[in-house]
């Protein structure tokens, strides 16, 4: 199943984006600190343009703390990056950003404060923050992605504005490792999924990375063999079950994602550092070759234009 969503308000948000850089001083991106790699907007890093950039490790509560801290440690060896993880209980860390942001692109003038674009996808936390930072209900929030629909600014101090944007995605998911994680934390409405497809790829994930967590859980003294059986199991255990006996695929799946977001599965991270770069080469080498096979054809309707006059 290929996986791709991309609303029209997103497309309109990213030339609301384009035309807003030359009046921002800095850029920060709200990442999900489950998915740092997958929920990080290649379309902002374009945008970046050597501004910069603080990286919000958000939800890190639901994270694993190990595999986050080398996701820190992997940002901040970028150069004029910084990295914090944060979840929403910690108002404290939510004020250092604040100066953080003062410290990398400090105010011009007097009369003009530094202007922050803040950015993320959608559901990972972004309104929710704004709102602590601004210590009132300013930002629409949800539990479901694409709550944001428009572009406002936010005015946090006589030093720093906040430009908040809609949460986008890109218009195409070009690594669909990428877009099942998307769809597992809940980047993804579920009206564009189907649960079981998505639950089949959390399980693979899951049974090679916390066994033990899945299985005490789910009440399990061991873990089948392969993804459907896990699911059945699971399936039996909580009662997912249709005529005849047999296991409603769809609803352990979606038993299983909602417990993935909740956390109520354990401390989980779904990529490293490692598997990222490892994937983003995957990915270079694809677009590479579909560059080649998109020269050749038009290489090859040149020629047979030129054999024809």
């Amino acid at each position: 199943m290929s996986i791709n969503w991309y609303p029209g308000h997103m497309h309109k948000a990213t030339g609301e984006i384009r035309k807003l850089l030359p009046t921002i001083d800095i850029i920060i991106e709200v990442l999900d600190a489950r998915i740092p790699y997958s929920s990080q907007n290649p379309v902002i890093a374009q945008f970046a343009q050597g501004k910069p950039q603080i990286k919000l490790l958000n939800k890190s509560d639901l994270a694993d703390p190990n595999i986050t801290e080398q996701w820190i440690q992997h940002f901040n060896q970028v150069a004029n990056t910084r990295a914090i993880a944060i979840h929403q209980q910690q108002f404290d860390r939510i004020g250092n950003i604040v100066d953080l942001c003062l410290k990398l692109a400090p105010p011009r003038s007097e009369l003009r404060p530094s202007e922050a674009l803040i950015t993320g996808i959608p559901n990972v936390g972004k309104s929710t923050l704004i709102n602590q930072w601004a210590g009132r209900s300013i930002a629409k929030t949800g539990n479901e992605p694409a709550v944001t629909k428009m572009q406002q600014r936010i005015r946090i101090s006589d030093q720093l504005a906040l430009i908040d944007t809609p949460g986008i995605l890109w218009p195409k998911l070009e690594n669909q490792n990428s877009a099942y994680r998307l769809a597992a934390t809940g980047a993804i409405k579920d009206t564009a999924i189907s649960y079981d497809d998505i639950a089949f790829f959390t399980i693979d994930f899951l049974q090679k990375n916390y066994p033990d967590a899945l299985m005490q859980r789910y009440q399990l003294t061991e873990l089948a063999s392969n993804e459907l059986g896990i699911l059945e199991q699971i399936g039996r255990v909580r009662g997912c079950l249709i005529a005849g006996g047999l296991v409603d695929l769809n609803k352990v799946g979606k038993l299983l994602l909602t417990d993935l977001r909740s956390g109520k599965i354990g401390l989980i991270s779904l990529e490293t550092p490692a598997i990222a770069i490892k994937e983003a080469e995957q990915v270079a080498l694809l677009l590479q070759q579909k560059a080649d096979e998109k020269a050749a054809k038009k290489s090859e309707r040149l020629a047979k234009h030129k054999k024809k006059s």
